[in-house]
């Protein structure tokens, strides 16, 4: 097990990279990578970077040199052959063979495109243009870098024996988090941490504690390279940028309408079992349950990520009655702001009407609140979205307005034909 302290203690001296490995992204990036490869091999996307917390200045005490390292360390990175080995070769959710020979044989010469970066006003203004199966891959190495190197600015003023204790206690935080999870009984936790994790090495660590903890309760983690190296399920389905650049592309109201479905109907022909997740907010949950094809309920469950949590499973689980389904053979993934208090919530309120999993994020792997003077190392929101493709602006509404994202114009016109009406306004917790 590595020593953090020493390491974050060896930052002050050498660069030390953050993204080490093409791998060390999240399941569902490369499900959705193939499937777009497949689907939409000529959409042309732009990705940016969004700073939701706007008090968070990261431009302001982010090095832009070392910023650069970092990225540019990214694009000179590529696929080893123990990773391809292990994607080609290893089961992932009971298949064999998830990955095809023509989506591994280009995924194996990739090189990810360049970047734009610049400052404006105490953020940075980072973008990544080219085809979308190529730029998609940006986002989560970007994310884990941004987020790291606003966390090695507070820890390079801490000394050696400062860290050793910052990371105790914060060691001692997440098992005191495990100790009171392990007492529910039928629990099914995943790490999805990666995107906003403090750094690598403290993802690592918190997966190998939850593994101990938490024994067969944790059901794996979303992050490829941790998963290959310590022998665990890679966990994943698919994210909201698959049906808000389907829907960028659309020609009229009624394509666009049907969007949504579209996607699910690409993503049937090459998924089945518990793959065939639904992530119903992109544009609303209530419009999309409203309008949703019966052949979606025969799936396997969904993905509740915004809004009101226990709202949302509760549609869900009117839905599948509606349907003639039995909710009790139905999977609900939590997924949005967990901690132990609302993971303790809803497994009480959910795990005997149907089957509940969680995919715990940012509070399992960068919650070093209180533990920094002035907030140092608290996380925040930050997020890497398609704003365009093909030159047509993207949209999500979320079920939860402060998530969403899109010219003011397009929003209101998204909101009429899916049918959105008031929202409530809810804290965008990370």
């Amino acid at each position: 097990m590595a020593d953090i302290a020493t390491r974050v203690w060896n930052y002050k001296w050498k660069i030390d990279p953050i993204v080490r490995s093409f791998i060390d992204t999240d399941f569902y990036k490369l499900l959705m990578c193939q499937s777009i490869f497949r689907n939409k091999p000529n959409t042309q996307v732009t990705f940016s970077l969004i700073n939701r917390s706007k008090s968070v200045r990261l431009a302001d005490f982010i090095d832009e040199k070392e910023l650069r390292e970092q990225l540019d360390h990214i694009k000179g990175l590529r696929l080893t052959r123990g990773e391809s080995t292990w994607l080609r070769g290893n089961t992932f959710y009971g298949k064999r063979q998830m990955f095809r020979s023509d989506f591994m044989e280009w995924f194996e010469n990739l090189r990810l495109p360049d970047y734009h970066l610049e400052k404006k006003e105490g953020q940075y203004e980072l973008t990544f243009e080219g085809l979308w199966h190529e730029v998609m891959m940006w986002e989560v190495p970007a994310l884990a870098v941004l987020m790291e190197l606003r966390g090695r600015v507070a820890l390079k003023r801490m000394g050696k024996f400062e860290l050793q204790v910052l990371y105790a206690r914060a060691m001692t935080k997440l098992w005191q988090k495990i100790e009171t999870l392990r007492k529910l009984e039928n629990l099914r936790i995943s790490d999805f941490g990666t995107r906003r994790r403090h750094s690598y090495l403290w993802q690592d660590w918190c997966v190998q504690a939850m593994v101990e903890g938490l024994g067969d309760k944790f059901i794996g983690t979303s992050n490829c390279s941790i998963a290959r190296f310590r022998e665990i399920e890679a966990i994943g389905t698919n994210a909201h940028e698959l049906p808000m650049i389907y829907a960028a592309l659309t020609k009229n109201n009624e394509e666009l309408a049907n969007a949504p479905y579209k996607v699910l109907s690409d993503w049937q022909e090459e998924h089945d079992g518990n793959l065939r997740v639904i992530l119903p907010d992109t544009f609303g949950t209530e419009g999309f349950f409203k309008n949703t094809p019966a052949w979606l309920a025969s799936w396997t469950g969904i993905r509740i990520d915004s809004g009101d949590p226990a709202i949302g499973a509760e549609n869900a689980i009117k839905w599948w009655k509606q349907q003639g389904e039995d909710p009790q053979e139905k999977l609900v993934i939590f997924s949005d702001g967990l901690d132990t208090d609302t993971i303790i919530k809803l497994h009480k309120q959910f795990s005997e009407r149907v089957s509940v999993s969680f995919g715990w994020g940012t509070n399992l792997t960068n919650d070093f609140r209180g533990l920094a003077p002035r907030g140092e190392l608290d996380a925040f929101s930050l997020v890497c979205k398609a704003i365009s493709a093909n030159g047509n602006p993207t949209v999500k509404l979320s079920d939860n307005p402060n998530k969403a994202i899109g010219p003011v114009d397009e929003i209101e016109r998204y909101k009429k034909i899916f049918g959105v009406g008031p929202q409530k306004k809810i804290k965008v917790l990370v």
